[in-house]
């Protein structure tokens, strides 16, 4: 029983420590809906198609416009990441916009693979090639290829069949896959870089935040 106690004690001051305006923001995220937000992060496709056409691209718009997918791809992937950190650490429930942010990460990860299949290298022979003897596009097209089951899983229907438990499991080669794409912008630059070494320090450091706060759970 006594153990029982020191459990609620503990629920019980985790949830005093929780910021006020915690409160506040998970009420206001309850309101929000998801489907105006689906919108909104896919208009920059058009608006960059339409820079590619027009030059706003600069001299090369077809690794540019690639680049660009590919870095609003990362960017989402990231923001899926930080939704667990936050609800541990500060309290905001961010929970139900994940699916969302998992689904238009894959849509942005499609849509760069697609302009480097058919508008960068559209030779079928030398995307196999490259594919092989590239180990940057190797590990690229290897996070693809484990966001995909991800992305036909993320519905009620997937949840049921598989199980809560083996649904979680699966999802979590969401960790894998981020890594991926990060080394990928890493090795893409062919030198250290600032900005695709920040992108991977933040995703190696929310996984962290995930293995600690999991620690501190499985301590409780």
């Amino acid at each position: 029983m006594s153990s029982f106690r020191q459990i609620g004690r503990q629920t019980r001051t985790a949830a005093e420590a929780k910021p006020a305006w915690a409160d506040r923001v998970n009420g206001f995220v309850r309101k929000v809906p998801t489907w105006p937000l689906y919108i909104l992060y896919l208009l920059p496709v058009p608006w960059l198609l339409y820079l590619a056409q027009t030059g706003g691209l600069g001299r090369e718009p077809i690794k540019a416009l690639e680049h660009e997918l590919g870095e609003i791809a990362l960017q989402l992937l990231i923001f899926g990441l930080c939704i667990t950190p936050l609800r541990r650490f500060a309290g905001v429930n961010l929970i139900k916009f994940r699916r969302m942010f998992g689904l238009l990460a894959f849509i942005y990860v499609t849509l760069h693979l697609l302009v480097w299949l058919v508008l960068d290298v559209g030779i079928l022979s030398q995307i196999w090639s490259d594919i092989l003897k590239r180990p940057y596009i190797t590990i690229g097209m290897a996070s693809f290829v484990l966001l995909l089951p991800l992305a036909l899983t993320s519905n009620n229907w997937s949840v049921r069949r598989l199980g809560p438990l083996a649904w979680r499991r699966l999802h979590q080669l969401t960790y894998v896959a981020a890594v991926l794409a990060g080394v990928h912008y890493v090795m893409l630059t062919k030198t250290w870089a600032v900005e695709p070494a920040a992108y991977l320090a933040v995703i190696l450091g929310l996984l962290g935040l995930r293995f600690v706060g999991a620690r501190k759970k499985a301590a409780v």
